[in-house]
């Protein structure tokens, strides 16, 4: 079939066949069909969605429009773990080396930030000398030998997932949930992982802030997956406030090191246990949850963890003494206090705007290019529910400029102050 019969096809609603798609995505990666084309293709699948079976198929042939990374040769079940995004969401960075400290094999090809969200990448390169882009080789014996490696994309990792988002990116389809859970999933299943747990959050700083759609989306991945043979769960997890209690690349890293010091905020603890715990038992390290959550803690406890992290840290370049010395990673000049506007509770706490504010100060990019005051951030003292007097500081801002008004303006415009204590609910749902 011609793009154009491909296209009347899809527009009129009806399924696409295997090799209609798999012939799609092969013309796309050789540059054999225009934009307008494509453009046009995901237009009509906002509008009229996709079958189970199409969406399966669309999904491997993007996956395999280029490398796949074979993992056959490292023993044990490779798992991995994604998260849709958010505010102060550094769980991968603890969770990671807490897997690998169990003998868990964690092959991780994360991402840069862009806009409020924050990029593990990012937070990553705070670290004096880390490299994220290695080999395939070179990622692969790392999993050998330290049992876990965060890096970028490496090689030629679905690169017709790469035009496709480019192109929804200004025909305003980014928002379609089919062509989501494809571009997520073909990069997922080319890491050659065994198994996956989603986070895909929900709230005022998610991509998805209602839960439904939240849910839907998790749900489709979660069937992708299967249909691949992948093992697979999804957490729906609260973003309507930044997750632990500081935002910013060396800010975030210090609050890794401190968690794996055993000094976590109840809430990055509680998300992070919430995605592990599948994947110890995915893993078959574990009979039952409460034993994974056991093993978990325990690697806290006894330093595995934190040791864990360091040889990640060396293996990839990086200065381990940042483990003991946060001074080595980039600071801001300035901490500048923002005090709460009157007594009571806090009620609201945009983590949307903590992020913007965050990516204002240099933290974070508004275009792929920009490049990042490691420095900068936000140090959270008080979260919702929590009782506040007025004139008490809310946050400290870590920046390069003395005075900030526009910012400290920005930021207390999005956070209330209420008479009653409120706090969320951080795991809303288990999709299995």
């Amino acid at each position: 079939m011609t793009m154009l019969e491909t296209l009347m096809k899809k527009r009129n609603n009806e399924e696409l066949s295997q090799v209609e798609l798999e012939t799609m995505i092969k013309d796309i990666t050789a540059d054999q069909i225009p934009d307008y084309q494509i453009s046009a293709f995901l237009m009509a699948t906002y509008f009229t969605g996709m079958t189970l079976s199409e969406l399966t198929h669309l999904t491997l042939a993007m996956m395999h429009s280029g490398d796949v990374i074979d993992f056959s040769d490292v023993e044990g079940i490779k798992v991995d773990k994604h998260s849709t995004g958010g505010v102060g969401d550094k769980v991968s960075l603890p969770l990671a080396p807490m897997l690998a400290a169990l003998g868990i094999k964690v092959p991780m090809i994360s991402g840069r930030g862009l806009g409020h969200t924050g990029g593990t990448l990012d937070k990553l390169e705070a670290i004096p000398g880390y490299q994220v882009e290695i080999s395939e080789q070179d990622f692969k014996q790392q999993i050998k030998t330290v049992g876990t490696a965060i890096i970028g994309a490496t090689g030629n990792i679905a690169p017709a997932d790469k035009k496709m988002y480019a192109l929804r990116d200004v025909t305003a389809t980014v928002d379609s949930i089919p062509l989501i859970a494809a571009s997520i999933m073909s990069k997922k299943l080319a890491t050659g992982n065994d198994a996956l747990v989603l986070d895909v959050k929900t709230g005022a700083g998610a991509f998805m802030q209602e839960q439904s759609q939240a849910e839907a989306l998790a749900q489709i991945m979660v069937k992708i997956g299967r249909e691949a043979g992948m093992q697979m769960q999804a957490v729906i997890s609260d973003m309507n406030q930044p997750l632990g209690n500081k935002v910013g690349n060396t800010l975030e890293i210090e609050e890794t090191l401190d968690m794996l010091k055993g000094d976590a905020p109840a809430d990055l603890l509680e998300v992070t246990l919430a995605l592990a715990v599948p994947m110890v038992l995915m893993a078959h390290q574990a009979d039952d949850e409460a034993t994974a959550r056991a093993m978990l803690l325990g690697t806290l406890a006894d330093g595995s963890a934190l040791a864990k992290f360091g040889e990640m840290i060396a293996a990839q370049g990086g200065d381990i003494a940042v483990l003991n010395d946060y001074s080595l990673m980039p600071h801001a000049q300035y901490q500048v206090e923002v005090p709460a506007p009157a007594t009571g509770y806090v009620a609201r706490l945009d983590a949307n705007a903590i992020g913007i504010a965050s990516m204002r100060l240099g933290g974070g990019r508004t275009k792929k290019d920009d490049l990042l005051d490691y420095g900068v951030g936000i140090t959270l003292h008080k979260k919702l529910g929590d009782a506040v007097s007025a004139g008490e500081s809310l946050m400290t801002i870590a920046t390069e400029k003395e005075q900030i008004p526009d910012i400290i303006d920005y930021i207390l415009e999005h956070v209330d102050i209420g008479p009653e204590a409120m706090k969320p609910e951080l795991i809303h749902a288990v999709i299995k």
